[in-house]
C-alpha cells in the first residue's frame, strides 16, 4: 500500500515536467540561433569576406567533419559517459584507410575500412568501461595516446596520399547546389535524431545517463548499452575519417587534433548535461555551427592559434557554469 501511494505522486508530475523539458530544450535551441544571428552580424562587421558565399560555405564545410563526430559524443555524454580519444580515432582509421593495401582494394574498401576501424576501437572503449568497469575518462585517455601511437607506427609518421579519385571526389561535388559533405552531415544527424527519439535504444540512453542503477532495477542492460554507444562514437569517427580524407586527400596520425575539445564543447554549447540523461542532437549540431563560427570569425581577424585556444577554453567554462546555473533554476 505505501508502496502504491508513494509511486502516485511520481507518475501524476511526470507530465508536467517532461513538458517543462521540452519546453526548455526549445528555448535554448532557439537561444543558440540567435547566437549564430550574432555572431553572422559580428563577423560582417569585422571582415568584409565573412558574408562571401566562399567563406560561407567553407563554414559548413568545415562544420560537417566534426558535426559527424559530435553526433557520436552527444549520445555518449547523454548516456553518462565522456570520451576523449574521438580524434585520436579519426586518425587512426585514416591511416588505416589509407595505406597502399587498403587502397589497392578500391573506395569500397577505404570507407569499409574506416568505419570498421572506428567502431572496433568504439568497442574497445566500450568492454573496458561497461565489462571492465573502468573509468571513461581513464579509458579513453588511454585510447587516445594509444591509437595516436598506433596511427604514426602504421604510417611510419609520415602523411599518405589518397590515390582513390573517388574518395577525393566527396569533397568537391555538389548536390542541388549544397556540398556532399554537409549532407553527409544531415544524414548522420537526421539518422542519430531518430535513433535517440523514436527508439526504444534511444529511451535507455537517456534512462541510463539519468540513473544508470534505476535503470539496471527497471531492467535495462546498462553495460550492453554502453557499450553500444562507444561503438556508436567510433563508427561516428570513422565516417568522419573519410570526409577529413576527403577535404584534405591525406591520411595522417596528426588528423583529429584537438576533435575531442571540439565536439565536448559543441555537446556543452548544445545543452546537454556533462553528467548525462538529457541533450539533444539539434542542440548539438547548433553548438557545432556556432563554435566553427566562431573560430572563422577569428582566422578571417589573424588572430593566433594560441588565442583561439584560449577563447574555445573560456567559452567551455562560461557555457559550463551557464548550464549548472540553469539547472539551479529549474
Amino acid at each position: 500500500m505505501s508502496v502504491e501511494q508513494s509511486a502516485a505522486p511520481t507518475v501524476t508530475t511526470g507530465g508536467p515536467t517532461v513538458l517543462a523539458r521540452m519546453r526548455g530544450t526549445e528555448i535554448r535551441n532557439l537561444g543558440l540561433v540567435a547566437v549564430l544571428a550574432v555572431l553572422v552580424v559580428i563577423g560582417a562587421i569585422t571582415s568584409e569576406n565573412f558574408l562571401t558565399g566562399d567563406n560561407l560555405e567553407n563554414i559548413l564545410v568545415s562544420s560537417s567533419v566534426i558535426g559527424v563526430v559530435t553526433v557520436g559524443a552527444t549520445f555518449v555524454i547523454i548516456g553518462g559517459g565522456i570520451d576523449l580519444s574521438v580524434g585520436a580515432i579519426v586518425a587512426l582509421a585514416s591511416v588505416w584507410a589509407t595505406t597502399l593495401a587498403t587502397q589497392s582494394y578500391g573506395p569500397g574498401m577505404m570507407v569499409l575500412c574506416a568505419i570498421l576501424v572506428g567502431a572496433g576501437a568504439g568497442l574497445v572503449n566500450g568492454l573496458l568501461i561497461s565489462y571492465g568497469r573502468m573509468v571513461p575518462f581513464i579509458v579513453t585517455l588511454a585510447m587516445l595516446v594509444s591509437a595516436r601511437g598506433l596511427a604514426a607506427r602504421l604510417a611510419d609518421n609520415r602523411t599518405q596520399i589518397v590515390t582513390q579519385q573517388p574518395i577525393k571526389d566527396l569533397a568537391t561535388t555538389d548536390v542541388l547546389g549544397i556540398p556532399l559533405l554537409v549532407l553527409l552531415l544531415a544524414a548522420v544527424a537526421a539518422v542519430g535524431w531518430v535513433l535517440l527519439n523514436r527508439t526504444t535504444f534511444g529511451r535507455r540512453v537517456f534512462a541510463i545517463g539519468g540513473n544508470a542503477e534505476a535503470a539496471r532495477l527497471a531492467g535495462i542492460d546498462v553495460r550492453r548499452n554502453t557499450a553500444l554507444l562507444y561503438v556508436l562514437s567510433g563508427t561516428c569517427c570513422g565516417i568522419a575519417a573519410i570526409m577529413l580524407l576527403a577535404r584534405t586527400t591525406t591520411g595522417s596520425s596528426t588528423h583529429g587534433n584537438l576533435y575531442e575539445l571540439d565536439a565536448i564543447a559543441a555537446v556543452i554549447i548544445g545543452g546537454t548535461l556533462l553528467s548525462g540523461g538529457r541533450g539533444t542532437l539539434i542542440g548539438s549540431v547548433l553548438g557545432v555551427l556556432v563554435f566553427t563560427t566562431i573560430t572563422n570569425i577569428f582566422i578571417l581577424n589573424n588572430l593566433a592559434t594560441e588565442t583561439q585556444n584560449i577563447a574555445k577554453g573560456l567559452i567551455i567554462v562560461a557555457a559550463v557554469l551557464l548550464q549548472r546555473r540553469a539547472n539551479r533554476e529549474s
